[in-house]
């Protein structure tokens, strides 16, 4: 492909999108608008950011100077990183279109071009920068993960997300988000994050990016590492905690000092120098793909300790990142249950971490650390109630945390489920962890009750698992 015309191969994408509503889980928000960029690979599909097509009913993509809507479909989405690649309908699509290439990471103060169609007009936009810095960044989309990002000075703007940014003819990165208050100040994804993408969706699925599951403190007080006979002064950071991933407590042990991941020297701030940038020691660990196992050399006991390291994804804390599955959600007598996630939070609005719904915070963000032998690992809510005389006795009328049903503790949506249908008394005893309030329903009446409730507030069914 020529310097002149990598703009041919840069997509415009409109996404038709409609959102579940997560305290009311049965319902939707209402359809929107937006758009955003891509550009044209090997295989005849579209790479994009995952947040550009994310709930989307509809996609339709356009070619460079061409009027004429095509649809398209997500064929991979990797919600962590941010990456999507889309498949067009009607091959005919790419007739003319070459796929462009992908390039190394590159240099600290080297100049940029994203490419891509801002919002505010139908044209595409071209915009020069220099890269500014390169370090892990907390991914907007997923909100839970960061990841080796790269910051330029280029305009990056909505609708400019998913679009390449290119160097020298090659894409060097996917423009992907901002930063708030920050200005002429802009991030892409970098290339070795999409090749892990790329190599990942290979046999038809995509897995994720493995986590050590492991959190590090500096360990540079002096005095402190020579009590523990470190021999470099500069090297090693300890292992602080560890979560509980039944392999990684099988090869580590917390208060570990982590020396070397791999060919990298661990610093004793806990980063590492990654193709001469000092980054977050969770970059080497993220080159891995999900079932590698990494080297890893530890100090333990006053010597030196070499060990692999299975990795994996780990899972067990996707209801801290933002959701892109429908919510699950039970309704039972009105009482409309519904894990608790931290897009159930974002409906508490800027008061989530405070009174009642402090509860609700602590439980999802830090029971586990803490309090790790009460954590559960699908915490349910009463999100509302639907109000009928079968509960217009009930005084707790949502956002409570489920503590036990009928004497049974409620660990996961399937627990509560389980626990109504054994109500051996007759009655359905509820218990919330906020000051230990308790409901009561008559079961029997639940029974009768339900079908009304459901045909009145227009729920096509009593749950969603």
């Amino acid at each position: 492909m020529l310097a002149a015309d990598p703009e041919k191969s840069v997509i415009q994408i409109t996404t038709f999108s409609q959102q579940p509503i997560w305290d009311a889980p049965w319902r939707f928000d209402l359809v929107r608008r937006a758009s955003g960029s891509g550009f044209v690979i090997r295989g005849k599909r579209i790479m994009t950011n995952a947040h550009v097509v994310s709930w989307a009913r509809q996609l339709l993509v356009r070619r460079y100077q061409d009027p004429r809507p095509w649809l398209a479909r997500v064929a991979f989405v990797a919600h962590d990183c941010d990456l999507a690649l889309l498949e067009v309908e009607d091959e005919a699509f790419f007739d003319g279109l070459e796929p462009l290439d992908f390039g190394e990471l590159p240099k600290v103060r080297s100049t940029v071009v994203t490419y891509g169609y801002p919002a505010g007009g139908e044209q595409i936009s071209y915009t020069r920068g220099v890269v500014s810095r390169i370090e892990a960044q907390p991914f907007v989309h997923i909100g839970n993960r960061a990841f080796l990002t790269v910051q330029t000075d280029a305009a990056i703007n909505p609708g400019n997300s998913g679009g390449p940014v290119i160097q020298e003819d090659k894409v060097v990165g996917v423009a992907f988000q901002g930063m708030t208050g920050l200005e002429n100040t802009g991030f892409f994804i970098s290339p070795p994050l999409i090749q892990h993408f790329l190599k990942d969706i290979e046999d038809g699925s995509y897995h994720g990016f493995p986590q050590a599951g492991i959190s590090l403190v500096g360990l540079q007080n002096p005095a402190y590492r020579r009590y523990l006979k470190l021999p470099n002064p500069d090297q090693g950071a300890r292992i602080d905690s560890i979560y509980p991933v039944p392999s990684t407590l099988k090869v580590l042990r917390v208060e570990d000092v982590l020396l070397q991941i791999g060919s990298y020297p661990v610093g004793s701030d806990g980063t590492i120098l990654y193709q001469g940038n000092r980054v977050n020691v969770s970059v080497a660990f993220s080159d891995a793909q999900a079932g590698d196992t990494r080297d890893v050399k530890v100090w333990r006991q006053g010597e030196t300790v070499d060990l692999k390291l299975p990795m994996g994804v780990i899972h067990d804390d996707a209801s801290q990142g933002n959701q892109y599955a429908l919510p699950k959600y039970f309704i039972y007598g009105g009482l409309v249950f519904t894990p608790l996630s931290r897009d159930y939070l974002k409906t508490l609005g800027a008061n989530a971490g405070e009174g009642a719904s402090a509860d609700l915070f602590y439980e999802l963000y830090y029971r586990r650390q803490e309090s790790p032998e009460k954590w559960r690992p699908e915490p349910v809510v009463l999100a509302t109630v639907l109000s009928h005389p079968v509960n217009a006795n009930v005084s707790v009328r949502g956002r409570a945390l489920v503590d036990k049903i009928n004497g049974l503790r409620i660990e996961k949506m399937a627990d509560a489920i389980k626990a109504f249908e054994k109500a051996e008394t007759g009655f359905d005893v509820i218990e919330f962890v906020s000051q230990h309030t308790l409901e009561c329903l008559e079961h029997q009446a639940v029974q009768q009750a339900n079908e009304a409730i459901l045909k009145t507030y227009n729920v096509p069914q009593d749950r969603r698992l």
